[in-house]
């Protein structure tokens, strides 16, 4: 990797690191660091101290068209090589990853704000994607089918796309990353990806290490600069094949849209709004236990993230006093120092969970804990409690992205699955229950991607990752998740 002039970067960040080149603050194309002579730059914070921490180049559409040239040009080479090959440079990546994990999560910490140990665990979760399409990446492709023709051998082939764009978010800045390289570089496909700009190193130390892995210049880009120009050059060009994207359904739209004229394929891992539901039989010491981990987890800036919460009437109180008591335990401030609940991300996400809070307690509804911003800094908000939430109020309808946890009461299994059904969302339902009919009957009924039952961690490199309705199209992880960066042809040829 060719270096250039870097821009500023933090030296507290810098001095906690062992390995220094790893906080990058250059774009990486065609092999090469591009740091110096660009027009405009992307400023990074910290969130929970609102100091400088880096800059990075703010390329235009320009750059975003030459990283395509690369990718494409690259494309024929990757495609061509023996599985086993493109998998021994995953599996280095793998291992670097693993080897750099807590340089990895000190610059993930800075520039997001999770506590450090869930940036640890972010690290291992992103390296597991590679891990996992590394050995993907040697499995046959090529499925014989009984010939319905006289003379003939049929055969079906997958064969990679070819350009692939990765965008990806700020919550999980290295895991979206891998979840959707790993599986498209297995596939054959060459990648041009856009981090968020509020957190582009997590996505510049990975190129770093895909670099030392060996990963040939071209196969693997990452352009930092505003999403408007990136992006929009990338859904216009039709030697890009696949958008891969998560983040807001608003904005998976409008790409969809953009990519209409070129008939991309589109991967899209949206929007949520998690219901959690309690029934009556349910054990309620787990279900607290895991009604903290559904809510709080990532300071609530998760799209697994559990937004309702609807308690059966028999045990609506004790839940309420329950969770209550575990919200007010958890610790609030910056995640280097890893408290339970970090910073939010920007102004915007906080004043989202003010706006709820208010309209919710201003059509009935009771704040039992916190409500409010947290004296560890402006980007903070106390991880909060409503109870006895009216229908009506906006955190029942609109993803909150905040540690605010909504509560209500219901009666009856049929009624609670139709609120539950009641939205555009449609990622994951958590159902807590030890009815085993109840479990099968609302699992089918629920209109969710994935149902997690008497517990939350369900998510990992093996299972399909996605959602019904206006959470997505698509899946991603496991084989489903490699084979959406491939197109199938048909061969039929006669034997005679």
């Amino acid at each position: 990797m060719a270096a250039s002039k870097p821009y500023l970067l933090s030296d507290d960040l810098i001095d906690r690191l062992e390995d220094r080149e790893l906080f990058c603050a250059a774009a990486y194309i065609d092999g090469e660091r591009i740091g110096e002579d660009v027009r405009g730059e992307i400023v990074v914070t910290d969130p929970a101290t609102g100091l400088f921490l880096g800059s990075v180049p703010g390329l235009d559409a320009a750059a975003s068209r030459r990283a395509v040239d690369a990718a494409q040009a690259a494309f024929p080479i990757w495609a061509s090589m023996l599985p086993q090959e493109r998998s021994a440079i995953l599996r280095k990546w793998f291992e670097l990853i693993m080897a750099a994990q807590e340089d990895l999560a000190q610059i993930m910490t800075a520039e997001q704000g999770k506590p450090i140990s869930e940036s640890r665990g972010e690290i291992a979760y992103a390296a597991s994607f590679v891990e996992f399409y590394a050995e993907e990446a040697k499995r046959p492709n090529i499925e014989s089918v009984t010939s319905h023709l006289p003379n003939a051998e049929v055969e079906i082939w997958r064969e990679p796309c070819g350009v692939a764009a990765l965008i990806t978010p700020w919550n999980f800045p290295a895991a979206m990353l891998t979840r959707k390289a790993a599986a498209a570089l297995a596939a054959g496909c060459t990648c041009v990806a856009h981090p968020s700009g509020e957190t582009p190193f997590s996505a510049t130390a990975l190129a770093v290490l895909a670099e030392r892995a060996g990963m040939p210049r071209g196969v693997f880009n990452i352009v930092t600069g505003r999403a408007a120009e990136i992006v929009t050059a990338w859904t216009a060009d039709p030697r890009v094949r696949v958008i891969s994207f998560t983040g807001s359904t608003e904005i998976g739209r409008l790409l969809i849209r953009q990519s209409a004229d070129t008939v991309k394929r589109v991967i899209m891992e949206l929007g949520g709004l998690a219901p959690f539901i309690v029934f009556a039989d349910a054990d309620l010491d787990q279900a607290v236990e895991e009604a903290v981990k559904a809510k709080f987890a990532t300071s609530g800036q998760d799209c697994l993230g559990a937004n309702r919460f609807f308690i059966e009437r028999p045990v609506y109180a004790e839940f309420c006093k329950r969770l209550a008591q575990a919200t007010a335990a958890l610790s609030v401030g910056p995640g280097i120092e890893d408290r339970d609940i970090g910073p939010l991300m920007n102004e915007k996400a906080v004043a989202k969970q003010h706006q709820h809070v208010a309209d919710a307690l201003a059509k009935g509804a009771k704040c039992v804990v916190g409500g409010k911003g947290h004296a560890a800094g402006p980007l903070f908000f106390e991880p909060t409690v409503l109870v006895d939430v009216s229908a009506d109020a906006l955190i029942m309808h609109e993803e909150t992205f905040g540690p605010v946890a909504a509560i209500a009461p219901f009666d009856d299994e049929e009624a609670v699955v139709a609120i539950a059904n009641d939205t555009e969302y449609g990622l994951i339902a958590y159902l807590h229950t030890n009815d085993p009919r109840r479990i099968y009957r609302a699992s089918r009924a629920l209109q969710y991607g994935m149902v997690a039952i008497n517990r939350t961690k369900v998510t990992g490199a093996p299972i399909p990752f996605g959602g019904m309705k206006q959470s997505g199209v698509g899946r991603e992880g496991a084989r489903l998740g490699m084979e959406a960066f491939t197109e199938v042809k048909y061969v039929c040829r006669d034997w005679r």
